[in-house]
């Protein structure tokens, strides 16, 4: 199974990140309102960032890495 880690940047300007394993899918359920509830009212999002991950588990550790980075760090990933 494909999953992927996502990060979106938000209308205020935080990112959000999180992993699915479809990515089309899950956007459109942040941009309906139906994802996270982070992202609810923190519109318009951009998909700034993605990774692919051969296994859940692959991306849930990436997920979880990339939540312990400083927001510095985060931007610095989504522009490299």
């Amino acid at each position: 199974m494909t999953a992927f880690v996502y990060i979106l940047r938000c209308g205020d300007g935080s990112l959000y990140t999180g992993w699915t394993n479809d990515l089309e899918h899950r956007l459109e359920m942040h941009k309906s309102g139906k994802g996270a509830k982070y992202t609810r009212g923190r519109g318009p999002l951009e998909l700034i960032h993605q990774e692919r991950f051969d296994t859940k588990e692959e991306a849930m550790q990436r997920e979880y890495a990339i939540k312990q980075l400083s927001k510095k760090d985060k931007e610095e990933l989504c522009q490299g």
